[in-house]
């Protein structure tokens, strides 16, 4: 047999082969466990929603008729109404692979400045009022400024300004506390967030009687807290810079490569958390009807634990605003639920505790899938 037809029978024996082993193209069929990771990953607010239900089912059952009673749930809104606050200024931070721990003294300096301003001082609450939000933002305004110039890690900064803001809210306040009958009579309007608000009567008014509203009881720093996370979503999901806080937490190099400028971002971000700590302020003015320099001690951890349950990973470009109201709520539900079930407040932190190892330990595993 001739060179050219042995060589013409070896190519038709390849193409014989390579018909019998086409490639293919198609990903291969994956396990319960890969696809429950793919669809968590895909979806991480659902695991602090189905935490959340789990919790509602067993102290329904821990408390009977206690935990589900109309009021008790209104009063675990009005308890993380603050929390879920600077949870969503922490958001903004920890989407950036940031984190602040300063949010709950900036939260306190802006409630003396607006309280200790109209009160002591005698300045007008429209003046007043704007220089405590001024303050929160001034001081969210330094820590981007310190981790963007002096390039430090945004965990030391936060932990020497927790320091600073501290030490001036003690020399602001002289350690003062202002009573709520004084702020009463000197600037009603920064008690105005703790108004209650009846939705049954108000229904009723309108001629509507809806009797599964009776015994709600709200007040208007939970619609406080709504309106802010409203709009901080809107901003994280509809506009461009949304989407640069994003691409900053997740890879700062390649958004940066992209034409993102990361330093501007991460200043807006730190200004932007700390004018929201400011609202803050307001609503726990309106929450204890006066201004105490020692309120507020434990809002940095609260903070960070709504925001880690609630799914927002620590690692930057993967969370949602939704996620710490849900994580917020979800501290709420076990802290209320815990003690009507007559446990102590050591076992409260304990289970708090266990859901932050637990959420952590998720979202590591859940990241798995993007490497």
């Amino acid at each position: 047999m001739s060179d050219n037809a042995s060589g013409s029978a070896m190519a038709e024996r390849g193409l014989k082969d390579a018909d019998q082993t086409v490639a293919s193209f198609e990903e291969p069929e994956h396990g319960l466990i890969r696809r429950t990771q793919g669809f968590l990953h895909r979806f991480p607010t659902s695991i602090p929603f189905i935490v959340l239900l789990i919790g509602i089912v067993i102290f329904s059952f821990a408390a009977p008729g206690k935990f589900l009673a109309p009021f008790n749930f209104s009063l675990i809104l009005q308890q993380v109404t603050i929390i879920a606050i600077l949870g969503v200024a922490q958001t903004l931070v920890i989407l950036t692979a940031g984190i602040d721990l300063s949010v709950g003294v900036i939260m306190i300096l802006a409630s003396v400045v607006m309280g200790r301003t109209a009160v002591v001082y005698g300045v007008p609450v429209e003046i007043a009022f704007p220089l405590g939000l001024l303050a929160g933002f001034a001081c969210g305004l330094v820590n981007g400024l310190i981790v963007t110039k002096l390039r430090l890690p945004p965990f030391i900064v936060t932990l020497g300004t927790w320091s600073i803001f501290g030490a001036l809210n003690v020399w602001y306040s002289k350690s003062e506390t202002i009573r709520q009958a004084d702020m009463q009579e000197a600037a009603p309007f920064l008690q105005w967030t703790g108004t209650i608000l009846r939705p049954y009567n108000f229904f009723a008014s309108l001629g509507l009687d809806w009797s599964f509203l009776k015994g709600w009881v709200l007040n208007y720093g939970s619609i406080v807290m709504l309106v802010v996370a409203a709009i901080i979503w809107y901003v994280l999901n509809r506009t461009a810079f949304g989407r640069h806080v994003y691409a900053t937490g997740d890879d700062p190099d390649a958004a940066r490569l992209s034409g993102i400028n990361t330093d501007r971002t991460l200043i807006a971000v730190y200004a932007l958390a700390g004018f929201i700590c400011a609202i803050a302020a307001w609503v726990l003015i309106g929450r204890i009807g006066g201004v105490s320099p020692q309120a507020g001690q434990t809002a940095n951890l609260d903070s960070i634990t709504a925001v880690v349950i609630g799914g927002t990973s620590l690692f930057g470009g993967r969370g949602s605003i939704v996620g710490t109201l849900v994580g917020a709520l979800i501290v709420g539900v076990f802290r209320n639920g815990l003690a009507l079930s007559g446990l102590e407040l050591l076992w409260q932190d304990f289970a708090v505790g266990v859901l932050i190892i637990v959420a952590v330990t998720i979202d590591q595993w859940i990241r798995k899938i993007s490497a």
